[in-house]
């Protein structure tokens, strides 16, 4: 009975804090505007004098020709960097880098809905296994709330070096015109929905570490506040166009780094934060004193190969464009996850006398994870290093440091996440190549040309690391105090499925 109080008193708390985040963002939002939201359905048309109406002339056979080759090369219309007053004939989205795009969305979130659940969830004991499926979900679905009220908006607007501002507040102006300061051929209702797929997959990455323990309720809220200390600033510093670690678009920026789909933005920030978190939490009950054995290798098999084809769309779709680059990506991705794979099975044979199951498995992730920053800077001739380089750091992180530290991340999200995030981002200061992406050879030229991009790469490692363990003691310790974290010991005993959802995964 008490335990129902108290979960009905954490979830009141949980919607209360949910509905004050979006509250304020209204309000916010009409202060800078000056004034609210109009819902009116019609609207009068300002018909302007007839001397200031322009009308743009046919474009010859010259210029129609420069738009096709614009689109095949993913580059600026005719009409957009040469003469304003010619009309395009190839308006709007192009349908096959608006197609690509679509499906690099939808392969992002195959990622996590069910990708990543069922990794996790094969991983934990059958009691923990819809606790771990149900965190992904309700990540999923708070994680698209805040996006659509404020986090797009607060990453890919332009407003200052740490966050933009809040001119697509709720999306609004996003729709089938591309945003041009990301593509010239994406709809910026299209690429604001890719870009939710990976604001969705890294907090459920940090479940890994605080698996069958820590609070559902505590869980959202823990995430709810986490976007906006950690996430949502980041990812504006790493990829907004005015960011301050954007060394590929901001020829102002403080740190010259780069991060391709997400080294320092996604697994840095997830995996550095689930230390502290699982750190704070405290080590499951009997843990170091009884086995914990994965319940199914076959769930955690299926999971590794969905985020092995999902990452497709994650590496090959931050292209923004199905173009050569993405080609690169998605070679590069498949060399390194396959070389990692390879590799950490190895050392486990040589090591532990049998390559196992899981091995492969985390191998593979680890390749992924760690070719990430450099997926579209690289070659696949650097991709086979970092592939081999990633298949041993992290399986020396999981299988030595974990024990000598002592701290209990279940599923091995910072050994896997954290610490092949980080190297990856220091690994791509080291290869990434202007011969493999020309967009090097501008604000990056003389970097590159003096060989200290891999001193930017550590510069933005550090505010990264940084940002991560202050912002995740702030909140942690914050939550700890106001609702607590942990579940009831006799909960964690009994185990999350039924005692947070009323279910069972397995009734037999």
């Amino acid at each position: 009975m008490r335990s129902t109080v108290r979960w009905r008193r954490a979830a009141t708390l949980s919607l209360a804090l949910i509905s004050l985040i979006l509250g304020s963002s209204v309000a916010f939002s009409n202060s800078i505007h000056g004034e609210p939201p109009s819902f009116q359905t019609a609207q009068v048309e300002v018909i302007p004098p007839a001397d200031e109406i322009v009308v743009k002339a046919e474009p010859n056979l010259e210029q129609r020709i420069a738009d096709l080759e614009a689109y095949i090369n993913n580059t600026a219309r005719y009409a957009d960097v040469a003469d304003s007053k010619v009309l395009s004939k190839v308006e709007g989205a192009g349908p096959g880098h608006n197609a690509w795009m679509m499906i690099s969305a939808a392969l992002v979130l195959f990622m996590t809905l069910p990708g990543l659940a069922l990794f996790y969830g094969g991983l934990v004991r059958k009691k923990n296994v819809l606790s771990v499926l149900a965190q992904c979900l309700g990540i999923t679905g708070l994680v698209t709330l805040l996006w659509w009220a404020v986090g797009y908006s607060l990453v890919f607007s332009s407003g200052g070096p740490i966050l933009g501002d809040l001119s697509f507040a709720f999306l609004k102006g996003v729709g089938a015109a591309p945003n041009t300061n990301y593509s010239y051929w994406v709809s910026q209702s299209v690429f604001s929905m890719y870009q939710m797929m990976f604001a969705i997959i890294t907090p459920a990455l940090i479940v890994g570490a605080i698996a069958e323990r820590m609070k559902f309720s505590a869980i959202l809220l823990f995430v709810a506040i986490w976007m906006f200390v950690i996430y949502f600033p980041l990812a504006h510093m790493i990829w907004g166009t005015d960011g301050l670690m954007n060394g590929v678009w901001n020829a102002n920026a403080t740190i010259k780094a780069i991060d391709f789909a997400g080294g320092t933005v996604v697994h840095m920030s997830s995996g550095w934060s689930a230390l502290l978190l699982c750190m704070i939490l405290g080590k499951r009950i009997g843990f170091g004193k009884e086995h914990m054995p994965p319940h199914s290798m076959v769930l955690c098999m299926v999971g590794t190969g969905i985020l092995w084809v999902g990452w497709y769309g994650f590496n090959a779709g931050s292209a923004v464009a199905a173009d050569g680059i993405a080609a690169n990506a998605f070679m590069t991705t498949t060399v390194a996850a396959a070389v990692a794979c390879f590799s950490w099975a190895l050392a486990e044979w040589a090591t532990r006398g049998k390559p196992s199951v899981l091995g492969f498995c985390s191998g593979a992730v680890a390749g992924l994870v760690v070719i990430t920053p450099g997926a579209g800077f690289v070659s696949v001739s650097s991709a086979v290093i970092i592939g081999v380089f990633a298949g041993l750091v992290p399986f020396f992180a999981v299988t030595k440091m974990k024990h000598w530290l002592g701290y209990d991340d279940a599923l091995d999200t910072f050994g896997v996440h954290a610490v092949g995030g980080t190297m990856g981002a220091l690994l791509t200061g080291f290869f990434a190549s202007a011969d493999v992406n020309a967009n090097l050879s501008t604000n990056l030229k003389d970097i590159l040309a003096k060989g200290t991009l891999w001193v930017e790469q550590l510069k933005a490692m550090g505010l990264t690391i940084a940002m991560s363990i202050v912002g995740t003691v702030v909140i942690a310790y914050l939550l700890k105090a106001v609702i607590g974290l942990r579940a009831a010991r006799e909960v964690e005993i009994q185990g999350l499925d039924l005692a947070e959802h009323g279910e069972e995964g397995y009734i037999y």
